[in-house]
């Protein structure tokens, strides 16, 4: 992001804030998309200055909506866009007390899963979930069109195997838990301080089926395991999870249809990325390289 132009977009939070200039800021996390920067100001106090663009522009209304349902969220004390960037003052949780572990992780969820669902969020029903290998397949015609990613005919057959099974295996979809869902469910987005926890990272939450979230706990980066699934879906319920969250959907136990759709999910946002939101050839290598992976265990997990 232009330095100008963070600058500005803080002034512009501030402003709305009625808060005095910061006189120091502090880099958390930072990426091309996205940054998170501690503030201090003249009396001591801190806060977070959050800014993200397209499509992780609408936060604010998302953790404004979750927090006036009940679930325990960091509070926005105001937000500004500007040239397309969103920027938010979030109340700073501070540093954790302890990293979250699948305790809390089935927790929370159950919170969340349980809390109304809301109008403003996009739906991800049966038809849209159905639709995924499709679209990612409309991805790949857009990327081979700009000369990229030629060399990609496994990814093209491996979609076609998907979306030929999507019907049948997408069976189950809105089954409870149906509602809220964070997407980026993660134990680094669960927050455990002093005052008891809180949900971060909420730019993706749409309302679909629950078992994404629980099946990206653990997280993408190692191989998919159904059995540590079925345990953390056994501890959900535990808590008070529906029941529902262990039944068989599309023909497959649930953590195998959980495991395998988010990761045909996940396949569709990394090609989005790519030809839409990063845009840049350079990365290419890296995204296929994911694509390729998550592709491999979507198949074997839907047994297509």
């Amino acid at each position: 992001m232009d330095a100008n132009l963070n600058a500005e977009l803080l002034d512009s939070v501030l402003t709305a804030a009625g808060q005095p200039a910061a006189v120091a800021r502090a880099e958390v996390r930072v990426w091309s998309m996205s940054g998170v920067e501690r503030l201090t100001f003249p009396d001591g106090a801190t806060a977070i200055f959050k800014y993200a663009k397209k499509p992780f522009d609408s936060e604010d209304q998302a953790l404004r909506l979750a927090h006036t349902l009940g679930v325990p969220v960091p509070e926005v004390h105001a937000s500004a866009v500007l040239d397309g960037w969103l920027g938010m003052l979030l109340e700073d949780l501070g540093t954790p007390s302890r990293d979250a572990d699948d305790l809390d992780g089935a927790a929370a969820a159950v919170v969340l899963h349980h809390t109304r669902t809301a109008a403003a969020l996009p739906v991800l029903d049966g038809e849209a979930l159905r639709s995924l290998p499709g679209r990612a397949l409309d991805h790949l015609d857009q990327l081979r069109k700009a000369e990229r990613w030629q060399d990609a005919d496994d990814i093209e057959t491996a979609l076609d195997r998907l979306a030929q099974a999507a019907e049948a295996r997408s069976a189950g979809t809105t089954m409870a838990p149906f509602g809220w869902v964070h997407s980026e469910f993660h134990p680094t987005s669960l927050h455990i301080g002093q005052r008891g926890w809180r949900l971060l990272d909420f730019a993706r939450a749409f309302t679909g089926p629950g078992l994404l979230d629980l099946a990206s706990w653990h997280g993408t980066l190692d191989e998919p395991e159904p059995y540590r699934l079925r345990v953390f879906l056994e501890q959900y319920v535990t808590e008070g999870g529906t029941p529902d969250a262990l039944a068989v959907r599309g023909g497959l136990a649930a953590e195998q249809w959980a495991l395998g759709w988010h990761r045909m999910w996940a396949v569709e946002w990394f090609m989005e990325q790519a030809i839409r939101w990063i845009n840049d050839p350079a990365t290419d290598p890296a995204y296929i390289k994911v694509v390729r992976r998550h592709l491999t265990d979507s198949l074997r997990l839907l047994e297509v």
